[in-house]
């Protein structure tokens, strides 16, 4: 298998009360395991997709067959969603901290970044992005499409990003995506973001 599924960088339990162990349980060992097959069975089929990166993968998305970018970018999106939490959470520093103030301040990108979540259509995810200048973003994108496809409209390279299907936040949340959007923030890694932000700018 060129794609392994990834393992939790903590404890299952370790984002409660935010994310529940039930959850989170589903969450990787099911959902992002049937992503994780899938993407390889697709992966397999084509040889011209053999030894490339998912990111190589996902800039070629626009000539794919629904079984790679559906579950390409499950896999992704997933592996990018387990890394961009932490227990604790914590606050922008550095870099990003000067791009979200150059942005408008936090409480203005959480408040678009909620609107977002919760203004998208069905299944699908939140994101702020950097563009190629640095400057930052709030997009999202339906089912599993993410900001590195060439099949979206709004490309840029994802520094923070949340899943709004319905199997991220149900067990606790119920239909409250509004609630669980609000509540994301608690669990965020600022650290990991602010990694990605600095890579991103310096290219």
């Amino acid at each position: 298998m060129a794609f392994d599924l990834p393992p939790l960088p903590y404890d299952y339990d370790a984002l409660e009360p935010t994310i529940s162990k039930e959850t989170m349980t589903f969450h990787h060992d099911k959902h992002h395991k049937a992503y994780t097959d899938n993407f390889n069975k697709g992966v397999d089929a084509d040889p011209s997709l053999q030894g490339k990166s998912a990111e190589e993968i996902m800039a070629v998305m626009s000539s794919q067959p629904p079984l790679v970018r559906n579950n390409g970018g499950g896999w992704w999106n997933h592996d990018f969603f387990w890394k961009i939490m932490t227990p604790g959470g914590g606050q922008p520093s550095g870099k990003l901290a000067q791009a979200i103030d150059a942005y408008g301040g936090l409480d203005k990108l959480k408040e678009e970044f909620n609107t977002k979540g919760a203004g998208q259509f069905g299944s699908g995810w939140a994101w702020v992005i950097a563009d190629a200048s640095g400057a930052l973003k709030v997009t999202s994108t339906p089912n599993q499409d993410n900001p590195l496809m060439d099949a979206v409209a709004e490309r840029g390279t994802p520094i923070l990003g949340n899943d709004v299907w319905e199997h991220a936040y149900y067990l606790t949340y119920r239909n409250d995506r509004a609630a669980y959007l609000k509540a994301w923030w608690d669990v965020v890694n600022w650290d990991e973001a602010g990694r990605r932000y600095e890579a991103a700018v310096a290219g």
